[in-house]
């Protein structure tokens, strides 16, 4: 139908519209953010792109959300504004025929949000995870950066060096502080240089200063060396830690119902649920009078997916503290929310209103 195909062109114009801008905010964001942590030594800066291209990944279900709200309530206040609706009203076209169209135009979209958040969003997590922590668990010869003071994956030792060699196995001015039990030890050397022998990586320093502090009072020994070899703790090849709840797969999270799991598997299942909602609310919420201006409805509209999305989230940590249920929670606030948008436009549909209501029960007591 014309009418159906019409309402369908603009919709596919605006979405792509508001999807483009959206993910240029959510990438330069992110881009800050992940610069940040490289800058701070939780990441990579060698995968700086492969940890954001993730982490726009995760967010990709919300940014798909919200631009198919933006384009069905921009779409439907332009089409009140230049007075469509009222001519497809007048052709016997109720509100309430809004929503096959809008639904035959959103249930890819329904879709690719639903898949998003139950794989598409764990994976990219566990993927960000591994990399934080493969990061984290390098080798400490690894860590080591000229001119910066850098500590060893235990936390025992602190590496420095002024300069180092193009092929990295070499060094100048180093100072080495380590830590044991009853023990503190601080060595300085000229230069310094990398050696495997074996399956082992030793670091030969040359023309130095050791310093021994005993911490348990027996005093300070101080010698001095031409050449000092000590073994160094090569890249860690154990297990990862256990993954985080957002790492977790959603069926993991199903097989393990612990309050955290049903916390993150609400807040999954929240994002295809509240997709799905905010097409009905932007139904209702699009409805503006012609000769007033429509900013008033687009504040509310944004004002509502705000203030749906921080439920979504206080309510994965509600039922993460035990607080409330997962299931109760679910129903009130989904079906809830589905309950009163269908009410809604129910009233819009039908012009109810209380004034006409009360008349009518009136005039029945009568």
């Amino acid at each position: 139908m014309l009418f159906h195909s019409t309402v369908r062109k603009e919709l596919a114009r605006s979405f792509g519209a508001s999807l483009v801008v959206l993910v240029t905010i959510i990438v330069t964001m992110t881009l800050i953010r992940t610069l940040s942590l490289a800058n701070r030594g939780s990441v990579n800066p060698e995968e700086v792109m492969m940890v954001m291209g993730y982490t726009v990944l995760g967010y990709l279900a919300t940014i798909l959300t919200l631009s198919l709200f933006i384009a069905i309530v921009g779409t439907l206040s332009r089409m009140y504004r230049d007075s469509e609706m009222v001519i497809w009203f007048s052709a016997g076209r109720g509100l309430s025929s809004l929503v096959k169209p809008l639904f035959r135009f959103a249930w890819p979209v329904l879709g690719v949000i639903a898949l998003l958040s139950l794989v598409v969003w764990p994976w990219a997590n566990q993927q960000t995870q591994e990399l934080k922590e493969r990061y984290g668990k390098r080798g400490d010869l690894e860590r080591v950066a000229p001119g910066q003071f850098q500590e060893s994956a235990s936390g025992q030792r602190v590496f420095f060096l002024d300069k180092d060699t193009p092929d990295n196995k070499s060094g100048r001015n180093i100072f080495i502080s380590t830590r044991e039990k009853d023990r503190e030890t601080v060595t300085s050397a000229r230069t310094g240089r990398v050696e495997t022998i074996g399956d082992s990586q030793f670091l030969l320093l040359s023309n130095g200063q050791r310093l021994e502090n005993s911490l348990t009072g027996d005093g300070l020994r101080i010698s001095e060396f031409e050449l000092h070899g000590s073994k160094v703790r090569g890249t860690t090849l154990t297990g990862m830690d256990e993954s985080p709840t957002k790492a977790r797969s959603t069926l993991e999270l199903l097989r393990d119902r612990s309050p955290r799991n049903e916390g993150e598997l609400a807040w999954r299942l929240g994002n295809a649920l509240a997709a799905l909602n905010f097409i009905l609310l932007a139904i209702t919420v699009s409805s503006v009078n012609p000769r007033v201006g429509r900013s008033g409805n687009l504040v509310f509209a944004l004002f509502a997916f705000v203030v749906y999305y921080n439920l979504l989230n206080l309510g994965q940590s509600w039922i993460a503290s035990g607080r409330v249920p997962f299931l109760p929670f679910v129903l009130l606030l989904h079906g809830g929310t589905f309950a009163a948008a269908v009410f809604w436009l129910g009233k819009q549909h039908n012009n109810w209103g209380v004034k006409p209501l009360m008349q009518r029960l009136r005039g029945r007591s009568e």
